[in-house]
């Protein structure tokens, strides 16, 4: 307290009137040093935090890049132009890129071969059970038309089916290859085979004949 009377002016007022001021109380200044040490320490955490995410994500990618070369098989091949070098990222996506492309043309070419098969397989069916209608016809009447049909008549309806379905074959077949040879023989017998088929083949021969003969 300031003695009664004493001046504003007197030193020993200004002395008391600072050290009664409230913004130097060392309480507050402690107060501030605890907050500014708290924000620091926040962001230290932040960036730590950040840090290790990052450091994760960097792992995460490099484990995916060791993955695909260990996958893919022609990144395990040697490169003889880059020598013993490391594959880098851009060639290791590369590589992987041009092998995914080349397992779905291997796909698609799967499923066309397999789609064929199919076909071949409904071909001999169908194959199987004509021969089967024709020997069961034969074993039920295995002397049928024997004293009406001379075997030279027989012989000139075989030659002339023959020479009918080896036309066809001969525009239709390629022999270049026994590749290419499977691999169409049994679509023309799918075609040219049909029951349908081979009895207008059967009809025309035999009109053939009988003009000839009369």
């Amino acid at each position: 307290m300031t003695e009664q009377g004493a001046s504003p002016d007197d030193p020993w007022v200004k002395v008391e009137y600072a050290y009664s001021d409230n913004s130097l109380d060392p309480d507050d200044e402690d107060s501030d040093y605890h907050q500014e040490s708290y924000k620091e320490s926040y962001k230290d955490r932040r960036r730590r935090a950040h840090t290790q995410a990052e450091q994760k994500r960097r792992d995460a990618i490099k484990r995916g890049y060791d993955d695909l070369q260990t996958i893919v098989p022609t990144c395990q091949q040697q490169d003889f132009s880059i020598g013993s070098q490391k594959l880098s990222k851009a060639i290791v996506l590369q590589k992987t890129i041009d092998y995914i492309q080349f397992l779905h043309k291997e796909k698609k070419k799967q499923e066309e071969e397999v789609s064929m098969l199919r076909k071949d397989v409904t071909a001999l069916k169908i194959m199987k059970v004509n021969y089967e209608q024709i020997v069961k016809a034969h074993q039920d009447n295995p002397h049928e038309g024997e004293d009406q049909v001379s075997d030279q008549v027989k012989f000139n309806v075989f030659q002339g089916i023959m020479d009918s379905l080896f036309q066809s074959f001969n525009a239709s077949i390629s022999v270049a290859s026994f590749q290419e040879l499977s691999a169409c023989v049994f679509s023309w017998i799918e075609e040219h085979c049909k029951p349908q088929t081979l009895r207008e083949i059967v009809i025309g021969v035999l009109h053939q004949l009988k003009n000839q003969l009369y």
